[in-house]
């Protein structure tokens, strides 16, 4: 009995072993299909995203820089200005030393005045001078009246023919004196700079051009901002002497950045102007800033780089080319300005793109 007894216990783990071994498998599917399913929807959402949105790491944040130079030599007085200040639009920067600038303005102050009285002068001389042709005129027309009159008496031998040879002498002195009084009426005109036309005044125009252009001069020894922004880069100090055009800082612009992100080529077939972009900075993680799509620059950076590529040549090898993306930041986006120029950024190109348009390169019947 004992024996019968030990071979049905033995036997009944053997019959329930298969009965569990083949629930396992179910339970594990039942595990499995879900997340076989979460992970498939997770993939397909990824490339579906992949296609809508159009990323790049190979980004920066651009804004003005704007060089200040001086226009005029000088030495340099004053400088109002430290780095990182923020500065208004017109507000003096540098001040250059003024008093040569001031002594060229007494000077030519003075000629223009000077010019003024030798032209009263002058003018003066154009009245002799028209005096002196109005006097000729009439001595030439008495003159010819005369030799009229002497060759009609001559003709009827009432006077002898040597008075009319004098007549006759007297006639050509006053045409002669009357061209010369042409030309000296042209010469004092001409002292003047005044044409019977206009009458204006060439020689007192050029003293004034002269004293504005030495006033403006006198202006430019205060440099001013010409925009608002923020001081960098200075390199005057007082008491240095400057050249015209030489950089003495440069004024950021930062109410109005940019983005230029450089896309590959192959990424630039949905991105279109107008578009809305997303982005982020590695200066602020975890904040997302807004822009959009303002243009896509008419050539790759590689096109118009300082020694662009030759392609002619027999070791081409081909490049995936980057055309730079112009993208304008949404005005509220940044209020605090904390964007900076050079600054790294991740911007994301929402292209707008349905579904059905994402599978019709796929669409067999199409």
């Amino acid at each position: 009995m004992s024996d019968e007894l030990e071979e049905k216990s033995s036997e009944k783990p053997q019959q329930a072993a298969p009965k569990a071994g083949r629930g396992r498998p179910r339970r594990v599917r039942l595990v499995l299909l879900p997340l076989l399913i979460a992970g498939a929807l997770g993939a397909g959402w990824m490339w579906y995203d992949a296609q809508v949105r159009v990323s790049t790491d190979n980004a920066f944040v651009e804004g003005h820089v704007h060089r200040i130079s001086p226009r005029v030599p000088g030495h340099v007085l004053e400088v109002l200005v430290e780095d990182n200040q923020r500065v208004a639009a017109g507000q003096p920067l540098v001040r250059l030393d003024p008093a040569d600038f001031k002594a060229r303005v007494d000077y030519a102050e003075a000629r223009l005045a000077l010019a003024r009285n030798e032209t009263s002068g002058d003018y003066a001389l154009v009245h002799e001078a028209q005096a002196g042709l109005n006097r000729a005129r009439a001595q030439l027309e008495q003159a010819h009246l005369d030799l009229a009159r002497g060759e009609a008496l001559l003709a009827k031998e009432v006077v002898p023919r040597e008075q009319v040879d004098r007549l006759r002498t007297q006639h050509e002195v006053a045409e002669a004196q009357l061209s010369q009084a042409q030309a000296a009426l042209a010469r004092a005109r001409a002292m003047v700079g005044a044409a019977p036309e206009n009458g204006s005044e060439a020689r007192i125009a050029q003293r004034a051009a002269e004293l504005e252009e030495a006033r403006l001069n006198l202006s430019y020894t205060t440099i001013a901002a010409p925009v608002a922004g923020y001081v960098t880069h200075r390199t005057v100090e007082p008491g240095n002497n400057v050249q015209a055009g030489q950089p003495l800082l440069a004024l950021v612009e930062l109410e109005a950045p940019w983005v230029v992100a450089n896309y590959k080529e192959s990424q630039l077939t949905h991105i279109k102007a107008g578009q809305q972009v997303a982005f982020s900075v590695d200066a602020y993680p975890g904040r997302e800033f807004a822009g959009r799509v303002d243009s896509i620059m008419a050539g790759t950076g590689a096109a118009f780089s300082l020694l662009p590529p030759e392609n002619a040549t027999g070791n081409y090898v081909k490049v995936v080319q980057r055309v730079p993306v112009k993208i304008a930041i949404e005005p509220g986006s940044d209020p605090e300005h904390l964007l900076r120029v050079g600054m790294s950024v991740v911007p994301e190109v929402h292209t707008g793109r349905s579904l059905g348009e994402i599978l019709a390169p796929f669409n067999p019947f199409d």
